[in-house]
């Protein structure tokens, strides 16, 4: 009986605690704009659809057409190119994906696309929601439908980077 009453106190103590920590609770706009820093770029951690992404398409390679032949690639899993061309310094990697506080979410996207293997720049004062696609001389091919909702798992959601803060969400 004497232990019952003693774990019945404890669970109230508990939920008191609770109680206080949540109303005091001093970071609840951590990790929110209302948070943010001063002069902080908002960025937008939206998983987009392929349908809402924009890219460019830049090679890296000394392989002539590659641009070309994956922003085809892109086009045919309904991505918006925007541009192809060259790139004038060589990439050893698979790929690099530059992008701004408003190309988060879809720079997200695109990782999945290279199994994370692309390396990322991300460079917060650029204005635009398009993101760069920079092919590497360690490029074999665009991901599979399946391989990418598979990458997208392992992935998890978009984080804001390193100097940024979460955009709210529109809804």
């Amino acid at each position: 009986m004497r232990a019952l009453v003693v774990v019945g106190l404890l669970a109230v103590l508990a939920l008191v605690f609770v109680v206080v920590a949540l109303v005091r609770d001093t970071q609840s706009n951590a990790g929110t704009a209302k948070g943010c820093p001063d002069g902080w770029p908002l960025a937008d951690v939206t998983l987009r659809e392929t349908k809402d992404v924009k890219i460019n398409v830049f090679n890296a390679t000394d392989e002539a057409g590659r641009a070309t032949s994956v922003a085809d690639d892109f086009r045919n899993r309904k991505f918006q190119v925007k541009k192809v061309g060259n790139e004038k310094q060589k990439v050893e990697d698979v790929a690099v994906l530059r992008f701004g506080p408003k190309g988060v979410g879809s720079a997200h996207l695109l990782r999945a696309y290279f199994l994370d293997n692309a390396v990322q720049e991300y460079d917060p004062k650029r204005t635009d929601d398009t993101v760069d696609v920079v092919l590497g001389d360690s490029f074999q091919q665009l991901a599979t439908t399946t391989e990418v909702n598979q990458s997208l798992g392992d992935l998890g959601s978009p984080v804001a980077p390193r100097g940024s803060c979460p955009a709210p969400v529109d809804k």
